[in-house]
């Protein structure tokens, strides 16, 4: 089982991530460190569809999302966990 994290994007989005986008990247950075993100990233459209990101844990995602700069600054109108049954895992 995989969780994956959905971004619902503000309103006007690419004005609202440069002064956040660092501490953001940081953030992804150190998840992806510890092993905690596996895969990440907007849609073609991020203003339309968002973004995703796929953890090891429902606990994870929800951390990161919990202290993430771009739902700390209003970057992203709201977010979710789903857990996914990934088929194609190594067993």
């Amino acid at each position: 089982m995989k969780y994956v994290l959905f971004y619902e994007s503000a309103d006007d989005v690419g004005a609202k991530v440069p002064p956040h986008f660092a501490a953001h990247k940081a953030r992804y950075d150190e998840f992806h460190a510890r092993g905690d993100v596996l895969m990440l990233g907007t849609f073609a459209d991020p203003q339309r569809d968002g973004s995703m990101a796929i953890f090891t844990t429902r606990e994870a995602a929800e951390e990161f999302a919990a202290g993430d700069p771009f739902v700390l600054n209003d970057v992203v109108r709201s977010w979710h966990v789903r857990g996914w049954n990934e088929v194609l895992a190594p067993g």
